[in-house]
């Protein structure tokens, strides 16, 4: 950053009114969006399946045939795929219905012309685009086959229910309750039981009524593995109160607490889709130069009064696709701002887990190397 400052033209790459801002965040001032299931397809697909560079491991669906073990999905070479990646799984089945309508209207047509040469000549030279459809069609209703197969599965319906209530209200007492009840259910399994546990510990941490170690026992009762346990405690070292710089369930003004108000009374037309990560309230305060300078300080000449037109967005400890549709949405609904998004990574649960686990095993070793050289300096 010194030397950007030096050399500050250097980096002035594009005349602007406003310069492009590059806005560093820290995954641990946001612990909960990582934490929960998805109900958009990129997302989900992500979360469920995992993306890795496009492709998806469909492995261990069964009776996968060989040529499906593993699909890639990318936007800039599957038009299902861009028009579908930010839909709710509900409008992708009913767009997968009429891929396959489609598909199938085309496909006996093709099969009924060959009568003569021509007709054979012509099915050969549309055979490509007739071949990519059928592997299109195949690839997704496999994928979201697997999607439904594993939501039945493991109950995420009513999990990602209960996930939601913990993420956006505030009611205590009927938070602890429906995470209870899901506790017992044999259903849900010890990934997503320790999941809620984890959002629950992150939300109601200095509640007066916290009952974390009644549900740490309720874990341990339902056969959670020690190393999810472990994690629950771990996770609030992350990314809890003490950490974050931010307040991740409790409106900060008049105006967002009429706004909870006001959808409380109306409900909200998606139970699990009710959570925006706290970068849509972060970009929306940065566009209408509403961002504390003493909670997001800043270099360059600009102010953060000034509407930037570029921002480029980067999330030290990794982004999430449920991130990346709010930056779509925001880029889609706010003319003259262009915003990118990166990160060290992108997460699902599990990944963002495993990076928690890594982050605490690092503080401990760091902490135990200062002990051993603070004896060692004492001798």
């Amino acid at each position: 950053l010194q030397v950007i400052t030096k050399e500050y033209e250097l980096f002035e790459f594009r005349r602007t009114e406003v310069p492009p801002l590059l806005l560093i965040l820290d995954r641990c001032d946001d612990a909960i969006t990582p934490l929960l299931n998805q109900w958009t397809y990129q997302a989900m697909v992500h979360e469920l399946l995992g993306i890795n560079n496009n492709r998806i491991d469909l492995s261990r669906v069964p009776g996968i045939s060989k040529d499906l073990r593993e699909v890639v999905l990318s936007a800039e070479n599957d038009e299902f795929y861009a028009n579908n990646m930010y839909l709710n799984f509900a409008e992708i089945g009913s767009n997968i219905k009429n891929l396959m309508e489609d598909f199938q209207k085309k496909k006996p047509k093709e099969q009924q012309k060959l009568e003569s040469i021509a007709d054979m000549k012509a099915f050969v030279e549309n055979y490509p685009q007739f071949k990519k459809m059928s592997g299109t069609v195949s690839k997704h209703v496999t994928v979201v086959g697997e999607l439904s197969r594993l939501v039945s599965e493991r109950n995420l319906l009513e999990v990602s229910e209960v996930e939601q209530e913990l993420a956006c209200q505030n009611d205590h007492s009927s938070a602890l309750q429906n995470v209870k009840r899901l506790l017992q259910n044999p259903k849900v399994t010890e990934f997503d039981a320790a999941r809620l546990v984890m959002l629950y510990a992150l939300h109601y941490e200095r509640h007066s009524s916290n009952s974390l170690p009644g549900l740490m026992m309720d874990l341990r009762n339902k056969g959670v593995s020690e190393k999810y346990r472990k994690l629950v405690s771990a996770l609030v070292e992350y990314g809890g109160k003490r950490v974050r710089g931010s307040d991740l369930f409790s409106p900060k003004d008049a105006v967002a607490i009429t706004k909870q108000f006001l959808k409380g009374l109306k409900g909200v037309e998606n139970v699990y889709t009710q959570h925006q990560p706290f970068l849509h309230e972060t970009l929306d305060h940065l566009i209408k130069g509403k961002l504390k300078e003493n909670l997001y300080p800043y270099l360059g000449p600009s102010t953060l009064r000034d509407r930037p037109q570029d921002i480029i967005v980067f999330v030290i400890g990794g982004a999430t696709y449920e991130e990346a549709l709010t930056v779509y949405n925001l880029n889609r609904t706010t003319p003259g701002v262009r915003i990118v998004l990166g990160g060290t990574t992108v997460h699902n649960t599990k990944s963002f887990l495993e990076e928690v686990l890594a982050s605490g095993l690092h503080s401990r070793n760091k902490e135990s190397s200062q002990v051993m050289s603070r004896s060692t300096s004492r001798r």
